[in-house]
């Protein structure tokens, strides 16, 4: 069978007439053409995301590639956080200025103050996430630089408020803070974290995926989930940013209760910025505009009359405010 299809093609030197050009031809031609474009058009959508996967393994591998600082048969017997006439700077402009104190083992040292008062880079310093411009940040007598990352950070258990989670289970998300941790373990930190309460609702527990970054779940659960490695891993030095900032008021007294119990003779550095949550700490850090204001047990600065005594009275009178009609 022939169809005719009209006008004449030029073909090479030659001419043929269009209607000779069979169907059969024809079919093979379409079915070529559309076998070859979709893979293409596949590949053209993914294009980008080969681009930005090439893009972050450039840089783990530039990551990878750094040597590391510190030596690895390096250990610390003791954990005191000592600040010693700290500077730090970020590009060239400098956010802490000469700031000295210690936290002490066995002790919560509570970091308090206006925001960008250099409260979450002093902790990511005690984490060696940087290393400061002059002074020194000790753990146990070691100045930090002395000791590698990966033996360093073992000693540390961190929350803080951009919490990181896997497009993975519930249980293996929490397992992350100690990969040797047995089931009963796991189950236990996340009753302390009181995660059980929004688990039991999930469909498959324990068992549920939560999406990249734990999208499914809402800021407070994410919060506790956080909360629940750094109970399972029970390091020796814990480092608190607001850990309790998303989470509703009943939660966050079963986890000031819980953080009570984790913290026994552990060296504790939090960050709050509800000060009633941190009167009862061993020792307060007044920051304002990146140096030391003031110092010492709740009831010493209070005395002072300065900035920590401002911010108290200002939110303890917040307390009673009353929306009018």
């Amino acid at each position: 069978m022939r169809v005719g299809l009209g006008p004449v093609i030029l073909f090479g030197s030659g001419m043929l007439a269009a209607g000779e050009i069979s169907l059969f031809k024809f079919l093979i031609f379409l079915y070529a053409a559309v076998r070859i474009y979709e893979p293409l058009t596949s590949a053209c959508e993914h294009l980008g995301d080969f681009i930005a996967s090439l893009v972050g393994a450039g840089r783990v591998s530039a990551l990878l590639a750094e040597p590391e600082q510190g030596g690895e048969d390096i250990t610390v017997d003791s954990f005191d956080i000592n600040f010693d006439h700290v500077r730090f700077a970020y590009n060239n402009e400098e956010v802490l200025h000469d700031v000295s104190f210690t936290a002490k083992q066995g002790e919560i040292t509570a970091l308090v103050g206006p925001s960008g008062s250099g409260k979450s880079t002093l902790t990511r310093l005690a984490a060696r996430f940087w290393d400061v411009q002059s002074g020194t940040v000790s753990l146990g007598g070691v100045d930090l630089r002395q000791i590698a990352p990966e033996e360093l950070l073992k000693n540390y258990s961190i929350v803080f408020q951009d919490v990181v989670l896997f497009n993975d289970t519930i249980y293996n998300n929490i397992k992350i803070g100690r990969e040797d941790a047995t089931e009963e373990e796991v189950y236990a930190a996340a009753r302390l974290a009181a995660c059980d309460e929004f688990i039991d609702r999930l469909p498959d527990g324990y068992q549920t995926v939560i999406g990249e970054n734990g999208k499914t779940l809402s800021g407070g659960e994410r919060q506790r989930l956080s909360i629940a490695r750094a109970f399972l891993k029970n390091a020796p030095v814990i480092l608190l940013d607001e850990s309790t900032a998303s989470i509703d008021p009943e939660n966050e007294t079963k986890i000031q209760q819980a953080i009570g119990r984790l913290i026994e003779n552990k060296t504790v550095l939090i960050i709050a910025h509800k000060l009633r949550t941190v009167a009862g700490c061993d020792k307060i850090v007044v920051l304002d505009g990146g140096s030391v204001a003031e110092e010492g047990t709740h009831e010493t600065p209070m005395a002072q009359n300065g900035l920590y005594h401002k911010l108290y009275t200002v939110q303890n009178e917040s307390l009673v405010w009353k929306v009018r009609a």
